[in-house]
């Protein structure tokens, strides 16, 4: 994961009024007759003492389980019939085989981001440069053909990200992703109708901002591209507690997912789409920052967030799900910057999010 760029420390004052708002948070109810999104996760698929997660996650009453699928891990030669998932070529994972066939046993959907690009398909670059649209449509065929059960999928991550998609710029990034993302859309429903494309995969801010992404994302014709749900990562250092001031002017956090829903519909209206918001990834640390966020509140408080996000999510139809980064936290490193986003300590023990999670709707 690459730093946000969000890395400005909290304040006591800020800290204690969220403190505050825990506690009244704590005993709100949940808003009755509210249209609960999807509970999304990311994590291992393993715990410490060698288990299955996947029962950790039935317990949480997680939807839908995220992971990675390498394309460049995967087919590191070019395959003869790269749309046959039995070409020789294709070195599939045994984790994406259990993590399958454990999401099957529990009920629990699935939703890989393919990432990744070979250097056979982007002229022998850094699996960040934007391969050949082609390929990676093949390869999505294959791999929707290896996981049948397999109905989201996200294209790619952060490309509004430097060290996430090359090339970068605005609006280079966009108009060279927008044609990867509908040679996706266009393979992926090929495979199965129901597959659902979810694509754009912007966060709060980055090098090209998300406002500027979306007005950016444009095919040749000047149509955006073709989608079902726009990703998005809403990482705040804000409370999500629905302020409608926008984070930035063209910066979107987790307060603002009313305001860029209706960016996202506005920019699609004329293709007859509402595209719902997939919030791939929200957290927030406890105990002390990172390299990638330097901002951080209490155990309490982070459960707080927990119950907070969720609810703010469940109020907005727009939303189709919600995802937290992550199950565990990370084990203690020499720079003691370990990242503690978990709703588990990096030894499995449930931290005040757990129940947090837990209890959401």
């Amino acid at each position: 994961m690459q730093s946000k760029g969000l890395n400005k420390p909290m304040s006591r004052r800020t800290l204690s009024i969220l403190l505050s708002l825990a506690v009244l948070l704590s005993l709100a109810a949940w808003p009755s007759g509210a249209s609960a999104a999807e509970k999304a996760i990311w994590g291992p698929t393993h715990l410490p003492n060698g288990t299955s997660a996947f029962g950790t996650y039935k317990n949480l009453g997680v939807d839908t389980y995220q992971t990675d699928i390498r394309w460049n891990s995967v087919a590191p030669t070019r395959p003869t019939n790269p749309r046959d998932p039995r070409d020789p070529a294709y070195r599939w994972p045994s984790s994406h085989d259990f993590i399958v066939s454990e999401a099957r046993r529990l009920n629990i959907k699935l939703a890989p981001m393919v990432i990744g690009s070979p250097p056979w398909a982007n002229g022998g670059r850094h699996w960040r440069w934007a391969p050949r649209n082609s390929d990676y449509a093949d390869f999505l065929v294959a791999a929707s053909r290896r996981y049948p059960s397999i109905r989201r999928w996200q294209i790619w991550g952060e490309p509004s990200h430097p060290g996430a998609f090359q090339p970068s710029g605005d609006p280079t990034a966009a108009r060279r992703y927008a044609t990867l993302l509908d040679a996706a859309y266009q393979a992926l429903k090929t495979v199965n109708p129901k597959n659902i494309v979810i694509g754009g995969m912007t966060f709060t801010n980055g090098s090209v901002t998300p406002v500027r992404f979306l007005r950016a994302l444009r095919l040749p014709s000047g149509a955006p591209p073709r989608l079902d749900w726009w990703g998005h990562n809403p990482f705040s250092r804000r409370y999500p507690d629905g302020r409608r001031e926008t984070y930035t002017r063209y910066g979107r956090d987790i307060n603002d997912m009313d305001v860029f829903a209706r960016e996202v519909h506005g920019a699609y209206a004329r293709t007859g789409r509402a595209p719902k918001l997939w919030l791939s990834e929200f957290t927030i640390q406890s105990d002390h920052g990172s390299k990638t966020f330097n901002f951080y509140v209490s155990r309490r408080d982070q459960a707080a967030w927990v119950t907070a996000a969720f609810r703010l999510a469940n109020r907005q139809s727009s939303i189709a799900g919600l995802g937290w980064l992550a199950l565990l936290d990370e084990a203690p490193r020499s720079d003691h910057l370990e990242k503690n986003w978990g709703l588990l300590t990096h030894r499995a023990v449930p931290k005040p999010a757990y129940s947090a999670y837990r209890n959401v709707p």
